[in-house]
């Protein structure tokens, strides 16, 4: 009885033995290849995270921006031949010509630039090119404004007609089209996030669970408590998919306060002064038309969007949100006063008086609020430019290095897996 229940055990011992080796191989292989997919996966994503964050940073912010500083380019140069067709060839306006006319030319030479950056881009380029043919029938109907003795005012409402029927409605398309690639490019990033944060979560807890589970079943059927290879590795798994998760989140976040708080405000902003720029123009206009009540409307309809919000661009496309509470809509208010007393003036028949208010660089005199006002605008624009910069600056940084740190862990991970299991598999040979 005793040879028979020993014989019993030894076929036992025979028929279960061989599987064990057959399931740590399972067990090794299908951790190895979780723990692959983990870590390619991870690195693949924030490849292609940094890539996006990139492309807005490098191309889709800096395209926005230069369209709309294209469109506030082009309402600032007409302002400024307004000013100078108005100021004519009276030598008691030498200081404003002077001022006008260097003005005129550093906005030339920031149109070219800006439309020179816009061609780059294939579904920009026709826009592009349609605008530098537009711009210089503009500049050539200013030339005969400027240059005429008889008619300034006919060949002035060419050049202006120009600029509101054919540059600036271009101008707003160019505008439009780098919004729609901006918002693109931070729908396509968000996608990534999503998917890192799946893979970087599920993949991780699935590798987790059974690095856990294998070390669980060794203990029992080894007789053994403790692996250190594998725990090593499972600490790492840790290490590695709970940041990798929040780092895609973290950027994710930090990018897209950036975009609502710092980058959309100042894109609405940068609008916001090409509106007070041509609604400045109006006023110039109005004098210079000798009085048409249209310019007058006009005026109106911009000031009320520049301080309620609402559209005002050419064909009312333009959609911008009011100013910000503070100096700078306090010190348009101050404008605005000046433009009713420069209009009551010419419609008392004091056209002089009301060119001087217009043209004159004191206090309470049309040119010096209206530089007060822009340079309010420009300091919330400096720093709202400045801080979405800081953010993109800290988003890259976040990043670096992600991609290359999965595949060291991977390294170690499949290296130590192996020599983790390597001592049972010599137990049976």
């Amino acid at each position: 009885m005793p040879a028979v229940l020993e014989a019993t055990r030894n076929l036992a011992d025979r028929a279960v033995r061989p599987e064990t080796p057959a399931r740590l191989r399972l067990w090794t292989a299908l951790v190895v290849i979780v723990a692959v997919a983990l870590f390619a996966a991870t690195s693949v994503l924030m490849a292609q995270t940094q890539r996006q964050v990139r492309i807005i940073g490098d191309d889709a912010a800096p395209r926005a921006a230069t369209a709309s500083d294209l469109y506030f380019g082009l309402s600032d140069l007409d302002a400024q031949v307004a000013r100078l067709v108005l100021s004519g060839d009276d030598d008691s306006l030498a200081a404003t010509q002077i001022d006008a006319l260097a003005t005129y030319r550093d906005r030339s030479t920031q149109i070219d630039a800006d439309l020179q950056q816009l061609l780059g881009a294939s579904s920009d380029r026709a826009t592009s090119l349609a605008l530098l043919d537009d711009l210089a029938v503009y500049r050539e109907r200013v030339w005969q404004a400027l240059a005429t003795t008889g008619d300034k005012h006919g060949f002035y409402t060419q050049a202006t007609n120009v600029l509101h029927l054919r540059l600036l409605p271009g101008a707003q398309t160019l505008r439009e089209a780098s919004q729609e690639r901006l918002d693109r490019a931070y729908a396509q990033k968000q996608t990534t996030q999503r998917w890192g944060i799946a893979v970087a979560l599920g993949l991780g807890a699935v590798l987790l669970v059974m690095l856990l589970a294998m070390q669980v079943w060794m203990a029992r059927r080894f007789r053994r408590t403790f692996n250190p290879a594998l725990l090593i590795a499972t600490i790492l798994t840790i290490a590695l998919a709970g940041p990798a998760a929040i780092v895609f989140a973290l950027q994710g976040q930090k990018l897209g306060d950036a975009r609502e708080q710092s980058l959309t405000p100042y894109l609405a902003l940068s609008q916001a002064r090409a509106v007070s720029y041509d609604a400045a123009a109006d006023t110039s206009r109005y004098l210079i038309s000798g009085g048409l009540a249209y310019y007058k409307q006009d005026f109106a309809a911009k000031s009320a969007c520049l301080t309620k919000g609402g559209a005002c661009g050419p064909g009312g496309e333009t959609i911008i949100g009011a100013l910000p509470p503070g100096p700078a809509l306090d010190r348009w208010a101050a404008y605005q006063r000046d433009n009713d007393k420069i209009i009551g003036l010419a419609d008392a028949g004091k056209r002089n008086d009301a060119v001087a208010a217009l043209t004159g660089i004191r206090r309470g005199d049309a040119a010096f609020d209206f530089s007060y006002f822009d340079d309010a605008v420009d300091q919330i624009a400096t720093a709202r430019k400045a801080a979405f910069d800081d953010s993109l600056h800290s988003t890259r940084t976040l990043l670096t290095g992600w991609t290359e740190i999965p595949l060291g862990v991977a390294v170690l991970v499949l290296v130590l897996v192996p020599l983790g299991v390597r001592r049972r598999f010599a137990e049976y040979r």
